[in-house]
């Protein structure tokens, strides 16, 4: 079952849902506006390696805007640091940033349970197109889950997104090749 407006509310009342800054004209009917931050991310190498650590340079967005291209990989940021305790948080685009052909997420809409940070944005575009700081990006739907967690997503000993940042994350994929600790 999807939260409404009004049980997002009470949940964050519990403190089972943190979403900082938070702004009462970002919650919709069954959801929650997420914002685009200042800071993207690409990658340094035009051919990516799985099982290296991939390395990124960072670049502002200016008040103007910044132009997006099409066959460029993009890493964006979102300005909400979240926690979701209790729930499960799924990350969509907007119509409206899908109608400007923007895709904010390749693979990774899913949060887990104990995810608590801001989100990384995996961004492509069908078209050149300027985007800004501060822009609605995306929203978070949160559903109920039945049953107890064992082991929320942040006090996993292989949570590789747990460190708390306000910049874009580079793939972690490399730390899966890693040897097995016994």
């Amino acid at each position: 079952m999807i939260l409404t407006d009004s049980q997002i509310r009470e949940e964050m009342k519990r403190g089972t849902i943190v979403v900082e800054p938070f702004d009462p004209a970002s919650l919709g009917s069954n959801s929650y506006d997420v914002h685009l931050g200042r800071t993207l991310a690409v990658y340094r190498d035009e051919v990516l390696d799985a099982r290296v650590h991939n390395q990124v340079d960072y670049l502002e967005i200016p008040d103007d805007g910044l132009i997006l291209l099409p066959h460029r990989f993009y890493l964006g940021v979102t300005e909400e640091y979240t926690e979701t305790h209790r729930h499960v948080p799924f990350l969509e685009g907007k119509s409206s940033i899908g109608r400007l052909g923007i895709d904010i997420h390749a693979t990774a809409g899913k949060g887990d349970i104990g995810f608590c940070n801001t989100w990384t944005l995996e961004i492509s575009v069908k078209l050149p197109v300027r985007v800004y700081a501060g822009m609605p990006i995306g929203q978070l739907i949160y559903f109920e889950v039945a049953g107890d967690v064992a082991t929320l997503y942040r006090a996993k000993a292989n949570a590789k997104y747990a460190t708390r940042t306000d910049k874009p994350v580079e793939s972690m994929m490399w730390k899966n090749f890693l040897p097995k600790e016994k």
